[in-house]
């Protein structure tokens, strides 16, 4: 029996720290455990796995936290950061390591956003045993579930999905990814995201304060889900908004999921999922069309993920006009490097059937029907 208790004296005595910079995680963790325990069926490997996993991320805030408070870092201004916020599978990962790829740019990298104090410095950014302990991770996961690289895969030094920070505060899709917990799943769509997004801001001035600096370029589909919180948090975001064909990103998306929580548990949670991902999928279209109803004056770019596909640096240089910026030669060179190194499929290729979950293009087309009419996105799917 897993217990929040037990957890957070773990993290205590892993960092001899016990300032987690308020309770507002606790409810979170709390309803976490409890779903863990009752619902996620989590076989020998993930009844090890995933507790260690949130005693990592409860680790990681109390290093964070107490980094704050010693050096003084809440006068770091983040300015005018950049948010890709959606959607699932539409091309945020190309995107934002385009981004990176230009270094006025800042990226939260894979390695830091999970072991974020003390701050990298200029010289040991993108190197040295904490980028190698995170590349050693990935090796494991991949020992254990070969295919999932196929389906995603994160460079230890490369930027990451914010979910890994916003899950610190225990309110971030990061816990449905790795685990089918449905009462969680439900009090999450309901949770007030705001000290998620104090924490995630707290982070970035922590990392930031080691002197990599830059503008912030961020992503994680789950921004979609709590666009009032994170602009709350941060009222000069720029944000934006990734298309495709919910058809795809919904199979895809489904694949994800199954691949990876499969790698802790052996259940069959293929009907769940296909049911729960829909779900979250249609409030991250609904929401985001309801905050641009209800704020007009935040701009928000829209990117359709063939066009990024198609035309990755123009796309880009498009995007850097809305930010009423020029892409600059080193910055395209940059990014076209990237596009040289690693193309796509590199790994193998994803495959994936909505078959297998039960679930067909026409039901999805008409959860998706006023999605589809908004944004005139282009059906790439039967």
């Amino acid at each position: 029996m897993i217990t929040s208790a037990a957890l957070i004296e773990a993290a205590v005595e892993q960092t001899g720290l016990s300032d987690f910079g308020g309770d507002a995680f606790r409810e979170g963790l709390d309803v976490l455990v409890d779903s863990l325990n009752e619902e996620a069926q989590l076989s020998e490997l993930g009844a090890l796995a995933v507790p260690g996993q949130v005693v990592g991320t409860l680790a990681n805030r109390l290093k964070v936290v107490d980094h704050a408070a010693r050096f003084g870092t809440a006068d770091e201004l983040i300015e005018a950061p950049v948010f890709v916020i959606g959607l699932f599978r539409a091309g945020t990962t190309l995107l934002s390591n385009l981004l990176d790829a230009d270094p006025r740019n800042r990226a939260l990298l894979t390695w830091e956003a999970g072991d974020s104090a003390p701050p990298s410095t200029p010289a040991d950014h993108r190197s040295g045993e904490r980028v190698e302990l995170n590349r050693l991770a990935q090796s494991m996961l991949d020992g254990l579930n070969p295919g999932f690289k196929a389906i995603h895969h994160e460079e230890p030094e490369g930027p990451t999905e914010c979910i890994t920070v916003l899950g610190a505060d225990f309110k971030a899709l990061v816990w449905e990814s790795v685990a089918n917990v449905p009462s969680y799943g439900s009090w999450l769509l309901q949770a007030d995201s705001v000290s998620a997004y104090e924490h995630h801001k707290r982070t970035l001035q922590v990392l930031q304060s080691g002197g990599v600096r830059g503008r912030w370029t961020l992503k994680t589909p789950h921004h979609a889900l709590a666009l009032e919180a994170l602009t709350a948090v941060y009222p000069d975001a720029r944000l934006v908004y990734l298309h495709r064909d919910p058809v795809e990103v919904a199979a895809s998306a489904f694949s994800l999921v199954a691949s990876l929580s499969g790698t802790f548990s052996d259940a069959d949670h293929r009907a769940y999922i296909a049911e729960r991902w829909t779900d979250i999928l249609v409030a991250c279209t609904d929401r985001v069309d309801a905050f641009r109803d209800a704020h007009p004056s935040v701009p928000v770019h829209d990117i359709r993920y063939l066009d990024l596909l198609g035309d990755p640096v123009g796309t880009v240089r498009a995007l850097y006009g809305f930010l009423g910026e020029d892409l600059s030669d080193h910055g395209e060179a940059g990014m076209q490097a990237h596009l040289a190194s690693t193309p796509q499929g590199r790994f193998g290729r994803h495959t994936y059937d909505l078959a297998d979950f039960g679930v067909s293009a026409a039901s999805l087309r008409e959860r998706f029907a006023g999605y589809l009419s908004r944004y005139d996105v282009t059906a790439t799917s039967a």
